[in-house]
């Protein structure tokens, strides 16, 4: 029997809990109340350890290193997920597919791009249709020219992509780990890009596409090549809503409809 059933049980959800503190901390997630606030950004926080545990972030601290490689962490739960790339314990599978992953939302990234077509997040510049608001989110970034990575060492280098200025840190200032190839020793500033590279010296090529024996190193190129076989087109003008296959066609489609609106000189 739980002695503490019936005198700390929440009346929102039914869980229970050991101490009164502990159950007066989970009716926050009830209330939306965020009684604790970042003194730097005014973010708020339903409890203090995760204030604690943000503010972190803006002091630069980084407490929990990593004893393979020393790389720093500012919360012990980005440590633990780091310390699978050196584990190789990948516990997170698909279950549509073969494919592991090392975190949680790397699984669920996977499921979106790759084993669904939804795309609800269209760009307002050029009509693009996207899987998550990230995706947009980054591609929007091409059209405004907005750079939102900046390099701490230098005072003038900004870049549009995180992956970019990783590889700036490591290039220029020997800041992050580099991902070394076993067969050529070729060096790669991102995890991703090796993964791709050494399946092209195994020869592997894991995505198939479901409509004919054909297979590919990605799963970008294996989306890119079903639209052969599909009437699926993500591509959507933003001015009228016609909708394309190829990114091409509606960017040539993009700028006739400005004319023809009258958006635009002839």
């Amino acid at each position: 029997m739980n002695v503490h059933s019936s005198k700390y049980k929440c009346t929102g959800c039914g869980k229970c809990f050991s101490s009164k503190q502990h159950l007066t901390r989970h009716r926050q997630s009830h209330s939306g109340e965020k009684p604790f606030e970042c003194t730097v950004c005014s973010k708020r926080f339903t409890q203090l350890a995760h204030l604690v545990k943000h503010s972190r972030l803006h002091a630069g601290e980084k407490p929990f290193k990593c004893h393979e490689c020393n790389k720093a962490f500012s919360q012990s739960g980005d440590l633990n997920t780091h310390m699978r790339v050196h584990t190789g314990d990948k516990p997170y599978k698909c279950s549509l597919c073969d494919t592991s992953f090392r975190q949680s939302s790397h699984l669920q990234r996977h499921k979106r791009h790759v084993h669904s077509n939804r795309r609800p997040y269209d760009c307002r510049y050029c009509g693009r249709m996207f899987k998550s608001s990230r995706d947009l989110k980054h591609h929007t970034y091409t059209h405004t020219g907005a750079k939102p990575y900046a390099c701490t060492h230098c005072s003038d280098c900004c870049f549009t992509h995180y992956n970019t200025l990783k590889a700036h840190l490591l290039k220029s200032h020997n800041e992050g780990t580099w991902f070394t190839c076993h067969y050529c020793q070729k060096k790669f500033s991102h995890s991703g890009n090796i993964k791709v590279h050494l399946l092209r010296h195994e020869g592997v090529k894991p995505y198939v596409c479901s409509d004919c024996p054909k297979s590919f190193y990605t799963a970008a190129a294996v989306r890119r090549h079903q639209l052969i076989h599909s009437d699926y087109k993500q591509f959507c003008c933003g001015l009228c809503g016609k909708d394309f296959k190829h990114k091409e066609s509606v960017v040539h489609h993009f700028k006739k409809c400005s004319v023809k609106l009258g958006l635009v000189g002839r």
